[in-house]
């Protein structure tokens, strides 16, 4: 998730153990904790473009970590704040805060290994985009006021938005994923490998992935009062066997290959270019393939070489405009209307 909406959870969760006279540092104490788990965005290489995708939402972001990143945070607010928190109070706000990020990033499509290090699964719920105003704006809101007026009852009303707007986009995504069944059903597909994750900043135009027969075929799904669907495309499923069968399966490309796999859950497709890799899940347009990111492969290089990281930042502006179009409807149709 951003680091506002992080920021914003840690601050209202300490809020609701909070007195009303120390709301304020209370917040700021459980912001910072919410925070704090991201700081793993340091661990990188400059000659290893996969070890920050292994290390982000790795330990910082497990649930047995919880009690020792509290600490680490209360150590650090005890320098701030040694005036107006116990060390109790510290590390209760801290531990709230912190309690709060692994499991909101959990609850995106990206994927966050909760169970670390006792399983290696990045947990994905796909009930929220990594960017969400809808979920940001309010809840912001609703932390101003409760401090400006020490009134806790706004804080519960803040709470109780999060629960009804996760509720909302388990329900959306419950929606979208009988829709991508019916779609693959259309067209006489086994629908294996199914997953559908909310486009960026909304809860209502979704995507969908399928595999069947060595392809992910990707669909938009626009969900208001009525279910709709948006075709789109498809791209062929890696076959590491044969797609690379040149590539020494002992060199440093062919491991990272198999990483890039397990960050992306197995989405890894091969479009236009043979030589890069991509991963399906992550599009600008929710019903296309042009993805995100990818990893690159070289041939030429040296068995120890990594693979090179590629990232698209391509044609945003008319990008944009196809993902507006179909958060306004062009080109989709009715899920019972599919002629």
């Amino acid at each position: 998730m951003d680091p506002v909406t992080q920021g914003a959870f840690g601050a209202i969760f300490a809020q609701t153990i909070s007195n009303k006279k120390k709301f304020l540092v209370g917040s700021i104490v459980g912001c910072l904790a919410g925070l704090a788990p991201d700081l793993d965005i340091f661990i990188r290489s400059a000659t290893d473009p996969l070890l920050k995708l292994e290390h982000h939402r790795q330990f910082t972001h497990s649930i047995i970590f919880i009690p020792i990143g509290a600490l680490i945070v209360s150590l650090f607010s005890r320098i701030l704040f040694r005036k107006y928190l116990s060390w109790g109070e510290t590390y209760l706000f801290s531990f709230f805060g912190y309690a709060t990020h692994g499991l909101l990033d959990a609850c995106t499509s990206y994927g966050t290994q909760l169970l670390w290090p006792f399983s290696d699964e990045r947990i994905s719920w796909n009930y929220i985009s990594v960017v969400d105003p809808f979920l940001t704006i309010p809840l912001i809101l609703a932390i101003i006021f409760a401090i400006i007026r020490s009134n806790k009852l706004i804080t519960f009303f803040g709470v109780f938005y999060i629960v009804i707007y996760l509720t909302f986009g388990a329900f959306q995504e419950n929606r979208a994923e009988y829709v991508g069944k019916s779609i693959a059903n259309f067209r006489g597909h086994e629908s294996k490998k199914l997953t559908v994750k909310p486009s960026l900043g909304n809860l209502f135009l979704w995507k969908t992935i399928y595999e069947d027969n060595g392809f992910y075929y990707v669909d938009a799904v626009r969900l208001f009062s009525k279910s709709e669907y948006c075709q789109g495309t498809k791209i062929k499923k890696l076959d590491l066997l044969n797609d690379f069968s040149e590539l020494d399966k002992k060199s440093q490309q062919y491991k990272d290959i198999k990483r890039f796999d397990w960050f992306s859950q197995g989405y890894l497709g091969k479009g236009i270019d043979k030589n890069i890799i991509t991963d399906v899940r992550y599009s600008a347009v929710p019903n296309e393939v042009d993805g995100l990111w990818g990893i690159r492969i070289n041939l030429e290089k040296p068995a120890t070489d990594h693979i090179d990281w590629v990232v698209n930042r391509t044609n945003y502006v008319e990008k944009w405009q196809r993902f507006f179009d179909l958060l306004l409807g062009k080109n989709c149709r009715d899920l019972i209307n599919r002629s």
